[in-house]
């Protein structure tokens, strides 16, 4: 099982280049409110995830994930799979 401050950390380094306002990111930082990310953004970050953890989001898994805590669950629960 894999540490899930250790999975925060690395969605956070993955999120660094797509976060253009220099939000502090947090469990509850959303990617279209906060952020203000479009859907072009979004699958580009969804693609930078899937290859930093190997893993595979389905659209499903996307379209449920709000938030920063949310994904970090979501890799969790892929990689533990």
């Amino acid at each position: 099982m894999t540490d899930r401050s250790a999975i925060f950390d690395s969605v956070a380094a993955q999120i660094e280049p797509f976060n253009k306002k220099s939000i502090d990111l947090t469990e509850s930082t959303s990617f279209a409110g906060d952020l203000e990310w479009d859907s072009l953004t979004v699958m580009d970050f969804v693609a930078a995830i899937e290859d930093e953890f190997d893993i595979i989001i389905t659209m499903n898994m996307q379209a449920e994930i709000e938030t920063v805590g949310q994904l970090v669950d979501a890799v969790a629960k892929l990689k533990a799979a």
